[in-house]
């Protein structure tokens, strides 16, 4: 049974990574290889699969990692992560400062893409966590409840997009259910879920947070870093109202959604950083500042292997039809629509890790049922992007994003990000279920 076949998989995972003590990209192409064959798939195309696996994986997420490694370094390094945790314990307060970070990374996580959000606010992160002498998950799972929920609940986020693109839902309608069920959400397993963790003192990762000590009159003032870091922000929000509001033939709108394109939109802010925490009024020389450059990117060296290995585990499962496999043994299945919609994306979940794959297998299964039963089609969007969080399997990059960022072991990573991200799951459909209640 394929199920067992990915089971035996994942054991094998973590029998390498705790007893064996073996590198987690290494684990995870042998983890990657013994799936394939227990599945009985032909060698070569075990082999194949783990290339487009970690090559689709990292074409994307290497650029995003490597550029915002090197822009969250130049802000740090010129003070202005150090600036604007000071100033944001100071408006909060040293004991708020979960706050602060929950809903600063909240409003950055409504336009970007989770691995962009991901990238910008860490530095941040580190430093407020250093500045206000609070253990790192204090504002550690705050910053990552946020900008989860809203990659899980709110356009234009990809997998709720996508959703409602394949069941014809309305954007709006969906944006709108899904802001009631992410604002408490975000409060929820932010600050207050926290606190199940306050007796851990997980150590920050040094070697991602500058060290340096900085004479604050020389820095960028608050408005200045403020602005510099949501750069990218701003410029992908461009992009994407002209994208929206402009015809697609106008000159004016290929120019904005191409600076506004999350790669260039990190490129063009990574220029500004330069200038703004570097060359203007010579507060860093050029070959200073690219050796920051080389430390960002040498600094990242690791964690970017380990997410591509973290894809080519995900593509040999998909490959061996593994979607397939529950879409089928799930389609006799008589409950309600949206708890039906909500198992079998969790099933796929945990089976094949990546989201993506989750909320369109699961979209393209419901769409006859949403279309016989007639039921909201807005809220079985939420339904489906809310099972499309769970667990966080070692098969999605979030798993080894999570747990090299934050510092975890394997352990704690299950008892953390995964347990959060499952309870976040079932808030989810239970907030579906209510809203379907009141508003049908």
């Amino acid at each position: 049974m394929p199920l067992i076949a990915l089971a035996l998989g994942i054991v094998i995972l973590f029998i390498l990574i705790i007893v064996f003590k073996l590198n987690a990209f290494l684990s995870l192409m042998l983890s990657a290889i013994s799936v394939g064959l227990i599945l009985g798939m032909e060698p070569l195309t075990i082999v194949k699969s783990i290339e487009t696996g970690l090559g689709g994986t990292l074409g994307h997420l290497a650029i995003i990692i490597g550029l915002g490694a090197i822009f969250g370094k130049i802000i740090s390094e010129g003070g202005g992560a150090n600036r604007i945790a000071t100033s944001l314990i100071k408006i909060f307060g040293e004991k708020r400062v979960d706050w602060a970070i929950c809903i600063a990374s909240f409003l950055m996580g409504v336009i970007l893409f989770y691995e962009v959000s991901y990238i910008l606010i860490i530095p941040i992160v580190y430093t407020v966590a250093i500045e206000a002498k609070v253990k790192l998950l204090k504002v550690g799972l705050p910053f990552l409840a946020a900008i989860s929920i809203t990659h899980v609940f709110l356009p234009p986020h990809p997998g709720p997009t996508a959703i409602a693109g394949a069941l014809g839902a309305n954007l709006g309608v969906v944006l709108g259910y899904g802001l009631i069920l992410a604002i408490p959400a975000a409060v929820i397993f932010g600050p207050l879920f926290t606190k199940l963790y306050k007796n851990w003192d997980i150590p920050i990762p040094m070697h991602l947070v500058s060290k340096k000590e900085f004479n604050m009159d020389e820095v960028p003032s608050f408005a200045t870093s403020i602005l510099t870091t949501l750069s990218p922000v701003i410029l992908i929000l461009i992009g994407v109202i002209a994208e929206f509001s402009l015809p697609e033939t106008s000159i004016i709108r290929k120019i904005l959604t191409f600076i506004g394109n999350a790669d260039m939109a990190l490129l063009i802010a990574l220029f500004i950083a330069i200038y703004v925490f570097g060359l203007h009024k010579k507060r860093k020389t050029m070959p200073q500042i690219m050796k920051i450059v080389e430390e960002a990117l040498i600094g990242m060296g690791g964690i970017i292997f380990i997410l591509g290995g973290g894809g080519a585990f995900k593509q040999v499962i998909l490959d061996s039809g593994m979607a397939d496999y529950i879409a089928d043994f799930t389609s006799g299945w008589n409950i309600s629509p949206f708890i039906l919609a909500w198992l079998i994306a969790l099933t796929i979940r945990i089976a094949v890790g990546s989201a993506t794959v989750t909320v369109l297998t699961t979209a393209g299964i419901m769409l006859p049922i949403v279309t016989a039963t007639g039921v909201n089609p807005e809220l079985m969007v939420l339904a489906i992007g809310s099972a499309s969080i769970a667990w966080a399997p070692p098969s999605d990059v979030s798993f080894w994003m999570t747990k090299e960022y934050l510092n975890l072991t394997i352990g704690q990573t299950v008892k953390t990000v995964c347990f959060m991200y499952t309870l976040v799951a079932i808030y989810g459909i239970l907030g579906v279920l209510a809203l379907n209640m009141i508003f049908g």
